[in-house]
């Protein structure tokens, strides 16, 4: 079943406003009065717009409010800011939280992360940078720590602007399907600029790979919007030879971080060199095997 555009939108605002006592909102509560909540008349004037337009958007006849409305009823109803950005996305309008890209990791995920053992496991922000990896992964790949934090990008690493070192993977790594895998990425960053319209390092990003890079901009004009979320690479790793894994993205809902997993199929030759990755440790150590994003 499909539901129209705004859909959800008046049902939600009548549900918020039978929760919201008038003495939250330093009203008189008569003793002649049936609502609960707010009544429409006392909503309206708190948000700043009429009685019949708010009625509308109860009764679903008005589906596309502007943000300033909106932004008024977040405020009258007294909504969390989870609420808030739900409010917004039912006016299909880009929540004021969503304008910039959030680096920090939640306490929970980064709990989960710290628990997962040996596995290769690494955290990007929506961007494609990197801001977080464990032992395992730098075993595998390589430090990434021998890199200044601004040019530790996945997306930079697949389309280059200068000739140079690539700064995530220190060996060669080769993907199934390359040309799936670097569609995926640019049209994983179209739809992050959909979601961070207001981050000035995306829209860096973007103008310095689409004049830099000629892949980059030619998947760019195709405007694809999608998310990656699986691939299946081989590492050359240079102490126990090839490594295939399956590399899997999960991604955090609230703050589009990107949990990239490295496993290898149970039971094969790879998981057994991949375990021995973690044994023989990256072939040039440094002071910092674990790096939490600056």
């Amino acid at each position: 079943m499909t539901t129209k555009s705004g859909a959800g939108l008046g049902e939600m605002i009548r549900t918020w406003r039978d929760r919201l006592p008038p003495s939250a909102a330093a009203l008189p509560v008569g003793p002649a009065r049936r609502a609960a909540g707010l009544r429409r008349e006392e909503l309206a004037e708190l948000a700043g717009i009429s009685v019949d337009y708010l009625v509308r958007l109860e009764q679903g006849r008005a589906t596309t409010p502007s943000a300033p409305v909106v932004a008024s009823l977040a405020r009258a109803l007294q909504l969390t800011s989870a609420e808030r950005d739900h409010l917004y996305r039912l006016a299909n309008l880009i929540s004021p939280a969503e304008g910039t890209i959030p680096d920090q990791i939640p306490p929970g995920v980064h709990r989960v992360l710290t628990r997962l053992g040996d596995v290769a496991v690494a955290v990007f922000a929506a961007d494609w940078r990197l801001i977080w990896w464990n032992r395992s992964w730098a075993a595998l790949l390589g430090d990434p720590s021998t890199s200044p934090p601004e040019l530790r990008n996945f997306a930079r690493d697949r389309f280059p602007v200068s000739v140079g070192p690539a700064r995530l993977a220190l060996w060669p790594v080769a993907e199934q399907d390359s040309d799936a895998t670097d569609a995926a990425v640019v049209s994983d960053l179209r739809r992050a600029t959909g979601r961070f319209h207001a981050d000035t390092r995306l829209a860096g990003l973007i103008r310095e790979l689409s004049a830099g890079n000629q892949r980059f901009a030619e998947l760019w004009a195709t405007g694809t919007v999608a998310t990656h979320r699986e691939d299946h690479k081989t590492i050359e790793h240079p102490s126990v030879g090839p490594v295939t894994v399956d590399c899997d993205v999960l991604t955090d809902g609230d703050s589009e971080l990107k949990i990239v997993v490295m496993t290898a199929v149970p039971g094969s030759e790879d998981e057994t060199k991949l375990r021995l990755t973690g044994v023989v440790g990256h072939p040039n150590p440094t002071n910092s095997p674990t790096q939490v994003g600056d």
